[in-house]
């Protein structure tokens, strides 16, 4: 059983508070969209009216990427956010971290550094090792409770996610205890229910189309972008060498052989694309499926209005649906007719669930809304609806409690 911030003792508490406000930045490494932040504001408010002494630990990118960057500007932004001071420190277990952390009052905010500025903090661990580590040994000494609100993030095993609540008493932030309230009770919604599985982690979506199938959690399972490319390419079809290539250079070339073994099993309850959208002579232009290969170097970027049609008769008689992924390549305005149809549609469910990640990027930039739930993660939502454990998850259920 987690504890919640209902069961914290907060006023005059010092609380570690682990987000994910991983975000996209501009050439000159600021935030540019603070949507992940926005995610964490009832959580960070509610500790800090309540009189906590908040120290906020996050991460930024990956070691080499262009948004590998500081959290000095998330910093700024969050105190707008948030409508009170927010203080900030390059350091993160460090005498100058702890000091910093020592130094807060109730109803006080602090943002550490970047924990990805430490290498260990990029590996995994299982709970013990993650505790000893620097990270963590440094930081747990001057902090009262740790809470996680990280749900982007709680499929990693790193030492802020796994390390901390297993050395001090651990409870979910409000953003933790929404989805594992919904993304966990998925068998519970009403039925039929439908999966539409897009976007380019074939993989992933392999592993969720099974998973759902086989537990008899999906009634269908329609695929689109990457994964109904492999799909097709799985069914027979001659998807052109541009699409193939795109396939075999991302690694996905032995997908086929997994998607095949699905449609084997489970075809009458998986829907393929029936025709797909090309750029042809500078337009968007749909092929059907029948009528492919489309011409040397045409990939296919978009699912078609025949495909639209087909796929807006199962969801119009849905009670539940499940997106996780885009249709097609959104990005460019002639490719976000399939996205933008099939989420709308969506919409109109009873019960509308988003998986974060790149689908909920691609609802901001088209500008879609109205459904039930949209998921703050991405993989962390994939692994929760294929049934499999969370370690950030587990961790916070294993650890100490406050009255132990």
């Amino acid at each position: 059983m987690i504890a919640t911030l209902d069961e914290l003792d907060v006023e005059g508490t010092t609380v570690g508070v682990r987000v994910d406000v991983n975000s996209p930045v501009d050439d000159d490494g600021a935030l540019a969209d603070d949507a992940r932040l926005r995610a964490h504001v009832d959580t960070l408010s509610e500790l800090l009216e309540r009189g906590g002494r908040v120290a906020v630990l996050a991460h930024q990118g990956r070691p080499g990427s262009d948004d590998f960057v500081s959290l000095a500007s998330h910093a700024e932004r969050l105190a707008e956010l948030l409508g009170r001071p927010v203080d900030f420190v390059d350091a993160t277990f460090s005498e100058t971290a702890r000091d910093a952390v020592r130094a807060l009052g109730n109803g006080d905010c602090l943002v550490l550094e970047n924990t990805r500025f430490y290498s260990e903090e990029y590996m995994e661990f299982d709970p013990d090792r993650a505790a000893r580590t620097h990270l963590v040994e440094g930081l747990a000494p001057v902090l009262d409770a740790y809470v996680n609100d990280a749900f982007a993030a709680a499929h990693r095993s790193q030492p802020s996610l796994v390390g901390f609540p297993t050395v001090l008493p651990g409870y979910a932030g409000r953003v933790m205890e929404t989805e594992l309230d919904v993304l966990g009770s998925i068998e519970e919604t009403a039925e039929p229910r439908v999966y539409v599985l897009g976007g380019a982690k074939v993989p992933d979506s392999i592993d969720v189309a099974w998973s759902v199938l086989e537990k008899g959690l999906a009634d269908h399972v329609l695929t689109a972008g990457v994964v109904g490319n492999v799909f097709l390419i799985a069914d027979g079809v001659d998807l052109g060498d541009a699409s193939s290539d795109f396939i075999y250079d991302q690694g996905y070339w032995d997908e086929i052989d997994r998607a095949a073994d699905l449609l084997d099993a489970y075809g009458d309850q998986i829907a393929l694309p029936r025709d797909v959208a090309v750029s042809r002579d500078g337009s968007r232009h749909e092929v059907g499926v029948n009528a492919l290969p489309p011409r040397d170097g045409e990939a296919a970027m978009d699912i078609g209005e025949s495909t639209l049609s087909y796929y807006r008769r199962i969801l119009n008689d849905a009670e539940t649906v499940v997106l996780n992924g885009p249709a097609g390549v959104f990005e460019e305005d002639a490719f976000q007719k399939g996205t933008r149809q099939l989420y709308d549609t969506a919409t109109t469910a009873p019960t509308s669930i988003v998986g974060g990640g790149d689908t909920a990027s691609a609802l901001r930039r088209l500008g879609v809304d109205g459904f039930s739930h949209v998921s703050t993660g991405g993989g962390a939502a994939l692994r929760m609806l294929t049934a499999e454990r969370l370690p950030a998850v587990t961790a916070l259920e294993n650890g100490p409690r406050a009255n132990d």
